[in-house]
C-alpha cells in the first residue's frame, strides 16, 4: 500500500472525490453511470417530495448516499429512507439532536470505537468495536457506545470512496467478562442489528468476530434472533485464529493485534476526533432528519 494512501486515510476523511478504479467498481457493482445517477436522483427527489411523512435534505450529494446503498434503485432508496426514519423515531432519545460535542469526552477517553488508520486491501474502511476488556460499561454505557457508533457512521457517509466500496467491521471480544455481557442486553442487540440492517445507508460488507471466549455464546444467543440472512452471510467467526481472519483481511493491512504486519494499534478516539469535529455541521443537520413528525 502506497505511503500516500495511508497518509490520506489516517485520521482524515477523504472528501469530494472518487479514484478512477472506484468509479469502475461503482459501475460494475452499483450500476452507477452519469446517466443512471442523474435519472435516479431526479426520481428519488420526486418520490421524497411525494412522501410528506419524511424529512430529509434533497441535494444531489445527500440523495446519492442512499442511492449508492441501494444500487441506484430510487424506490429501494426511498424504502431505506423510510426504515431509517422509523428507526430514528423509535430511538429518538439517542439520535435526535445528537451533536459531535456530546460524544467527545467518551470518544476521546477510550478506544471502544476505533477505525484502522489504513483501509484494507480492497480500499474499505475497517471499524473496530472493542466489546471486551477495553470496554468498561460502568464508564461508557451501551447507549453511549451506540451513540458513538452512530456518529462514526454519519462521518463515514461523507466519504464517497466508502459509499461505493463499503465498510468492514471487526468485533473484538478479547477479555469479555460478565460485566460486558450484561451490558450487551437483548434491547441493545436488537437496536444495533436493526440499525445495521435497516437504518444504515452504507454497505456493510463483512463483520468479523475475533478473540471471543466461550462466554461469547451468551452474547450470540441474544444477537442471533435479529440477524437476517443477508447479514448472516457476511458474518465470520474466527476466535483466536488470525489466519482465518486473514483470509478476508490481508496481513499487510492488519496491525500486530491481529497478527498483521503493521504496528500494534496505539491510537484511538483522540486521534480520530478532530476529523469528526470538522463535520459537526453535517452531524447537526442529520440530528433533526428522518421523520417529519417525531
Amino acid at each position: 500500500m502506497a505511503a500516500t494512501d495511508i497518509a490520506e486515510e489516517a485520521f482524515n476523511l477523504r472528501l469530494g472525490y472518487l479514484k478512477p478504479e472506484t468509479v469502475e467498481i461503482a459501475r460494475v457493482e452499483l450500476r452507477e453511470t452519469e446517466e443512471v445517477k442523474a435519472e435516479a436522483i431526479l426520481k428519488l427527489r420526486e418520490l421524497l417530495k411525494a412522501t410528506p411523512e419524511l424529512n430529509y435534505k434533497d441535494d444531489d450529494a445527500f440523495l446519492t448516499v442512499f442511492l449508492r446503498a441501494c444500487h441506484f434503485y430510487p424506490e429501494g432508496a426511498l424504502e431505506k429512507m423510510k426504515t431509517t426514519a422509523s428507526f430514528r423515531k423509535e430511538y429518538a432519545s439517542l439520535v435526535r439532536g445528537l451533536l459531535v460535542e456530546q460524544v467527545k469526552d467518551k470518544f476521546v477517553k477510550g478506544s471502544v470505537i476505533n477505525v484502522l488508520k489504513n483501509c484494507d486491501q480492497k480500499g474499505r474502511r475497517v471499524l473496530i468495536v472493542n466489546c471486551g476488556k477495553l470496554w468498561d460499561p460502568s464508564d461508557i454505557t451501551s447507549d453511549e457506545m451506540f451513540r458513538m457508533l452512530y456518529m462514526v457512521h454519519l462521518a463515514a457517509q461523507l466519504e464517497e470512496e466508502t459509499q461505493v466500496r463499503g465498510v468492514v467491521c471487526i468485533m473484538d471480544f478479547e477479555g469479555l467478562s460478565m460485566k460486558q455481557v450484561k451490558a450487551l442486553s437483548p434491547s441493545f442487540s436488537k437496536r444495533l442489528l436493526t440499525f445495521i440492517q435497516e437504518a444504515m445507508p452504507l454497505r456493510m460488507k463483512e463483520v468479523h468476530f475475533v478473540k471471543q471466549p466461550f462466554i461469547f455464546n451468551m452474547v450470540w444467543s441474544l444477537f442471533k434472533p435479529f440477524v437476517k440472512q443477508k447479514l448472516n452471510n457476511r458474518m465470520h467467526f474466527h476466535g483466536s485464529d488470525m489466519k482465518s481472519l486473514q483470509k478476508f483481511l490481508d496481513p499487510s493491512v492488519l496491525p500486530a493485534n491481529y497478527k498483521g504486519t503493521l504496528p500494534a494499534i496505539d491510537y484511538g478516539g483522540v486521534e480520530w476526533f478532530p476529523a469528526l469535529e470538522q463535520q459537526a455541521q453535517y452531524v447537526a443537520e442529520w440530528s433533526q432528519l428522518g421523520p417529519a413528525q417525531w
